[in-house]
């Protein structure tokens, strides 16, 4: 009995003895960097761990679009980068991140490795994790074939691994340009034991709002959540200008970085449940984001025309001969359709020929379209209006401004306009007359 006591006490010690050992191996293997040891920037947020993931277990991970993310504990968060690097706003953020003691994980392009390799090599100076992002960041990965996103992916990796010093601190991480999902690029990367990355939440700061609202985005997404994978990009000036905000009020508020790193055989699997790995997304009445939805006419693989026939081009050698004669560029041969091949409508179609009395006008009405009826007016040679009046011998004279035309004769005739004439009452003539008619189209 007192044996079994003794057997039982040594049994729980051991278990102790084991669960010591296991946090100390835990804690080894995630080294912490806090803001004691930041020399010089006692308010640092700093690393709280290192998180060693294996890609292989857990392939697509990211709460945004896959039922599995990173198993972080409560108030944790994991920093990501896309698109870099550009020297003026990625070195920044390095500089930023350096100042807070801060590791994040960074997915980066190979077109921009390949301009700037000295990029990637600070990265990993810097004990930054470098994952890749493709070869020239298209947003058509949900719509290629496997051989063309295993291009796209295989080159940027290529060109990220010719910009580093040892190319195998090339982190087994992917993150798909757009979010832009697709299973052939899914299937393929994970046949090559490449993780891909989605996010938790964003901060949207690829669109142009200000830094503020970046930092707004950011901290209002992360306090929904309470923890998670936050997708920014190094490549922005409002990122550079929202970081050191968004670092400083995730420390006042109790927010811990972790660094991810992929498992090597000096560093051991982080231990985990399985249920670590799940976390459901915000309600849908409370959406993380809002992708920018691209347009229609960009990808139209459907309702195109067909391309023409090559039976539907004359290619012999005596229209070619035609074609590249020197003699005929000058005045290019136009080839008329022969009438034989115009289809000629059936006499069914024919419209029936127009009675002959369908243009006869009504004999009533042919006064009614005179174009300037005649209108008489009278007017003694005292009564006539200053502006009709003339003087001297009788000569001809023509008044264009007001479309009046005089001709003066032994009894003087004046044309007025028909709007003119009816202003003015008819009088008893005198001894000499004017005769004042409504103007016709014609020369005087």
């Amino acid at each position: 009995m007192v044996g079994n006591r003794l057997s039982g006490v040594r049994a729980g010690y051991l278990t102790v003895l084991c669960l010591a050992l296991f946090a100390c191996s835990a804690a080894a293997a995630e080294p912490a960097e806090t803001a004691a040891n930041c020399p010089g920037h006692p308010d640092a947020i700093g690393t709280s761990r290192t998180l060693v993931v294996d890609p292989r277990a857990h392939p697509r991970i990211g709460s945004m679009q896959y039922p599995e993310t990173l198993p972080l504990r409560d108030h944790e968060v994991v920093l990501t980068f896309d698109d870099g690097p550009i020297p003026r706003n990625s070195n920044q953020v390095l500089q930023i991140l350096a100042d807070n003691c801060a590791k994040a994980t960074f997915f980066e392009i190979g077109e921009q490795a390949k301009a700037n390799p000295e990029g990637i090599r600070k990265l990993v100076e810097a004990g930054h994790t470098v994952g890749s992002h493709s070869m020239h960041h298209p947003l058509t990965f949900h719509r290629m074939s496997e051989a063309q996103s295993k291009q796209e992916v295989d080159d940027g990796i290529t060109w990220i691994k010719a910009a580093m010093t040892d190319p195998n601190a090339l982190g087994p991480f992917f993150r798909i340009p757009g979010l832009l999902r697709a299973p052939p690029v899914e299937a393929y990367l994970e046949s090559q034991g490449i993780q891909v990355w989605s996010t938790d939440f964003l901060a949207d700061d690829w669109h142009r709002i200000s830094p503020a609202k970046v930092h707004d985005l950011a901290m209002s997404r992360l306090n929904a959540m309470g923890k998670g994978i936050l997708l920014l990009h190094d490549i922005q000036p409002r990122t550079v200008a929202a970081l050191p905000k968004i670092l400083h009020d995730m420390k006042a508020q109790g927010y811990r970085i972790v660094h991810v790193v992929p498992a090597t055989a000096d560093m051991p699997i982080t231990p985990t449940e399985p249920e670590q790995w799940q976390m459901h997304p915000p309600s849908e009445d409370k959406p993380i984001a809002r992708w920018p939805k691209l347009p229609n006419f960009i990808y139209a693989d459907a309702d195109m025309l067909p391309a023409p026939a090559i039976s539907e081009f004359d290619l012999s050698e005596a229209s070619l001969s035609v074609a590249l004669d020197p003699k005929n560029r000058a005045r290019p041969q136009t080839t008329w359709p022969q009438l034989a091949a115009i289809q000629v409508a059936s006499t069914d179609a024919v419209l029936p020929v127009p009675a002959a009395d369908l243009f006869d006008i009504p004999e009533k009405t042919r006064a009614e379209i005179q174009p300037f009826p005649v209108t008489m007016h009278h007017y003694a040679e005292g009564e006539l209006p200053p502006s009709m009046k003339t003087a001297g011998e009788p000569r001809t004279r023509y008044r264009r401004g007001g479309r009046v035309a005089v001709r003066q004769r032994a009894t003087r005739v004046v044309h007025v306009a028909p709007a003119a004439a009816a202003r003015h009452q008819a009088v008893a003539t005198g001894k000499r007359a004017v005769h004042v008619a409504s103007l016709k189209k014609r020369k005087i």
